[in-house]
């Protein structure tokens, strides 16, 4: 027969070439190249830290100036209340009136903390979708083309052959342990030996073959460990989502609370200087009449000037508190970064409330996520001892194979005789591997029933916090309904003790100071009880996340996200984003 010739040789090393210039890309295969390593900042973006140049930033001498000329003209009677006008400007502003149903609905709709939380458990039933995966059967294909050109020492032998062979196949993954697998080789042989019978012959043969693990590795528990420990990483996935729910939800009513005693506060502190400044006036007056010293009048000028200062932290603390729940409720249109004026319109409706601690604490112990979640977590660390158990086990496997064969001339003579089933032929075999000493495994055997020790001891100290938890709320509830009663009743005698001290600057017998200070004393009282309701609003939420549940009598369920529908935001909405049943109790 005719050997392979030189220009098959080229052409064949030609394609060889080819083909390693193809996987390389047109780079040098043999060492490294910078797409290797991806994209990479620069060591300056890295290293580098700028300083900020706050130069820049200084006001002006003439801006300068008509500040202090408006802080100096507050104390001018012929001259506008800048603080006034401060004050007319901040309520002029876009109002935005929110009620505490609304934040919490525009926390589960919006929130971006909790639409990133949401995916969570969609990327972690990827992950057992992928486990599953690799049970999944495969069809199989290998072809060859082989030529040999050998000299021999018998004219039996022949000096040049071909060989072309196509293996189609199945293969099966079995759960317990084994692998199934169904091909059909067909080779084509070809040979220069004129002794030959059948030149060229063609061979089909049909073969079954099942390989299975009987120690290491054998059975559905050991198959699978991967997929439980996917499934229960799902779970986990889904009990951090619950409590992320759980946690942006409470955040979104402690701040709603904490604006609504800010503005109150700022409130209180208009007040203050309303006094402040008709209490200089009224100085003022009597200074003109003859009837105080002009010591009085100074006295009540400083008085109004501390207020100045009160009423600039407290507006401050405003405008913090409105940008919080801003991002926490993240509406559109209301943007952190706009000058929207958000309103809370939900006022707090204080109620006595008598717990038994121990139901409580039960009702904690049963609902929180981080307790669902370390039992997963025990259930994970044994299956896992369970599986390193079973990889300590020597290594035995059993493979069988049973092979039907046909040959002929022609393609259709081969498949002919594999049909009669006249040769037929089969082969059992068995592999062993045993570890000498077998340290490796039993360490991680031994490592696994550490991990569940130790994870043991951290579930009681995790229930033993949580019943602290639950107890500390509920003592702070109770202290706090004692906090607004005793509030409410200095704000009672301060304004009696503001009142009297008023009529008695009226007939001489009292001072701007003695005013002022009674105002002072008021107000501070006003704010004990504010921050004393304010409070109290936030210890029921707080006893709500510790009993792992919400305020109100309406339950939340939500579902996975998946970012690659393309939802827009409008759609989003119209189905009520991916959390449902969010209409709640005020």
């Amino acid at each position: 027969m005719r050997t392979v010739t030189v220009s098959a040789r080229v052409a064949m090393i030609g394609v060889g070439a080819a083909a390693v210039l193809l996987a390389g890309a047109c780079t040098n295969p043999f060492g490294p190249d910078p797409i290797d390593y991806g994209r990479r900042a620069s060591l300056d973006r890295l290293r580098a830290v700028d300083a900020t140049g706050l130069g820049s930033f200084v006001a002006s001498d003439d801006e300068m100036t008509r500040i202090e000329g408006a802080l100096a003209s507050t104390f001018d009677p012929d001259v506008p209340d800048p603080i006034a006008e401060a004050r007319a400007a901040f309520d002029a502003m876009e109002r935005y009136e929110m009620s505490l149903a609304e934040a919490r609905a525009a926390v589960l709709q919006n929130n971006l903390d909790l639409e990133a939380a949401l995916v969570n458990p969609t990327i972690a039933a990827e992950s057992v979708a992928e486990e599953e995966g690799r049970f999944e059967s495969v069809f199989t294909l290998s072809g060859s083309w082989a030529e040999t050109d050998a000299p021999t020492a018998s004219t039996l032998s022949g000096s040049g052959t071909r060989l072309q062979t196509l293996t189609p196949g199945v293969r099966i993954p079995l759960r317990t342990g084994g692998t199934a697998e169904v091909s059909l080789p067909i080779s084509r042989f070809e040979t220069d030996n004129a002794f030959s019978t059948l030149n060229p012959s063609i061979t089909t043969d049909l073969e079954f073959s099942l390989s299975h693990n009987l120690l290491r590795g054998a059975g559905r528990r050991a198959t699978t460990h991967a997929i439980r420990i996917a499934e229960s990483n799902r779970q986990i996935s889904e009990s951090q989502t619950k409590l992320e729910v759980i946690r942006q939800i409470a955040a979104a009513e402690r701040s709603y609370w904490r604006l609504y005693a800010a503005l109150t506060a700022l409130e209180v502190r208009y007040q203050q200087y309303e006094l402040a400044r008709e209490q200089l006036e009224a100085a003022r007056r009597r200074n003109n009449a003859g009837a105080v010293a002009e010591i009085e009048v100074v006295r009540a000028e400083s008085g109004l000037a501390d207020r100045i200062d009160d009423i600039i932290r407290a507006h401050n603390l405003v405008l913090t508190q409105q940008r919080e729940l801003k991002r926490i409720v993240n509406i559109p249109g209301l943007d952190v970064d706009t000058g929207v004026n958000v309103v809370p319109i939900t006022d707090p409706d204080p109620v006595r409330y008598v717990f038994d601690a121990d139901a409580v604490s039960h009702a904690a112990l049963n609902n929180r996520m981080e307790l669902l979640e370390l039992e997963l977590r025990l259930a994970q660390d044994a299956a896992q001892i369970a599986f390193e158990k079973n990889q300590a086990l020597p290594l035995l496997a059993m493979s069988y194979t049973y092979r039907i064969n046909g040959l002929g001339g022609t393609m259709g003579e081969s498949f002919s005789q594999l049909d009669d089933h006249r040769f037929e032929d089969w082969s059992v075999g068995l592999t062993a591997e045993i570890p000498l000493g077998n340290e490796q495994r039993n360490a991680a055997v031994a490592r696994s029933v550490l991990t569940r020790l130790q994870r043991l001891s951290t579930r009681a100290s995790r229930e033993q916090s949580i019943v602290q938890e639950v107890h500390d709320a509920i003592d702070t509830i109770e202290s706090g309904w004692n906090r607004i009663l005793a509030g409410r009743q200095s704000v009672i005698l301060n304004t009696r003790a503001l009142e009297a001290e008023q009529r008695q600057f009226n007939v001489g017998r009292s001072t701007s100071n003695d005013v002022l200070d009674a105002d002072a004393r008021l107000a501070e009282s006003r704010l004990t009880e504010l921050q004393a309701l304010t409070d109290y609003q936030i210890a029921q939420v707080d006893l709500a996340f510790a009993t792992g549940t919400l305020l109100g009598h309406a339950r939340v369920d939500w579902a996975p996200s998946d970012p690659r529908t393309g939802e827009t935001e409008s759609e989003r909405v119209r189905r009520a984003s991916p959390v449902s049943g969010i209409l709640m109790d005020e």
